[in-house]
């Protein structure tokens, strides 16, 4: 444990191994979509694509994220040879390029397999293995890290009328039972992260309850990664405006990583490297003698 309390964890996806807990890692999100919520359509050319994940990876994001289908609320799915078509390219190009961890942010087994083949390095499942019954065999065999997410419901669905008893108690004991089930899959525990789903079903007060209590999470034993990054529940607090959003992007940001997540998934690497910069000193900081 660092001297925080937090948990610190190795995460090899080879050729690379990171660290961690003593600093938070940013994933730069780089959506090769045209209609994803923030930025569909400005990276849905290949060119475009691979030199914004470029300038992802030269603003110090530790990890690019590329996803070729929309998981806003109410996004209709996209065939899998479509996804395969946006994505692919882009990540075979950045990996010839790029020094740091390619992850594929899909569902669907069969573009996880592409992916893997292209040079990515690790799967971001907001689906937690449920929504394809291939993909854990595949996560297994690869031997590559991937992320779990919650999810009420499907994109199509989720935020129709989310409703919980207990939003914290729930959420945690879904990634519990598919933590168990990645294991009992055959994937190892050590490269097992999970993520609580931030905007995927839950409203307003659910998000801010799962951040403000994201420490619940640590006995589960593996990484936490979350995903806030101009997320409607901010607009919904702080009014409309890019600026409002990406203000409140950096607090809820700050907030997850002092409650303990070990990753923050963002669109602005280089802003939120600011902050983590000054949260991960404060996160550090020698306890007083008095």
């Amino acid at each position: 444990m660092n001297m925080n309390g937090q948990t610190v964890f190795e995460l090899r996806c080879d050729p690379y191994l990171l660290t961690l807990g003593p600093r938070t890692l940013m994933m730069g999100i780089l959506n090769v979509t045209p209609d994803s919520f923030s930025d569909g359509g400005l990276y849905f050319d290949k060119e475009d694509a691979v030199a914004h994940g470029e300038a992802l990876a030269a603003a110090g994001a530790d990890i690019i994220d590329v996803g070729g289908e929309s998981s806003r609320p109410f996004s209709e799915p996209v065939p899998p040879e479509e996804e395969i078509r946006r994505v692919v390219p882009v990540i075979e190009e950045l990996a010839r390029r790029l020094s740091v961890p390619i992850s594929v942010d899909t569902t669907k087994a069969h573009v996880a397999t592409r992916a893997l083949d292209a040079g990515a390095v690790m799967v971001n499942d907001i689906g937690a293995l449920r929504l394809d019954p291939a993909m854990a065999d595949l996560v297994a065999d690869a031997d590559v890290p991937v992320v779990l997410m919650h999810m009420q419901g499907t994109p199509k669905t989720m935020q129709v009328n989310p409703q919980y008893q207990d939003v914290v108690g729930e959420v945690k004991s879904f990634l519990a039972d598919v933590v168990q089930g990645a294991e009992e899959a055959g994937i190892d525990r050590s490269k097992i992260i999970v993520d609580p789903g931030i905007g995927f079903g839950k409203t307003v007060t659910h998000n801010l309850q799962l951040i403000k209590d994201l420490r619940a999470l640590q006995p589960l034993g593996v990484p936490i990664l979350i995903g806030v990054s101009r997320k409607s529940f901010i607009s919904k607090l702080l009014g409309p405006g890019d600026e409002r959003r990406e203000a409140g992007t950096q607090a809820a940001v700050a907030a997850a990583a002092l409650n303990g997540a070990h990753i923050v998934r963002v669109h602005d690497v280089e802003r939120t490297g600011e902050t983590l910069k000054l949260v991960d000193a404060i996160k550090n900081s020698p306890m007083s003698d008095q």
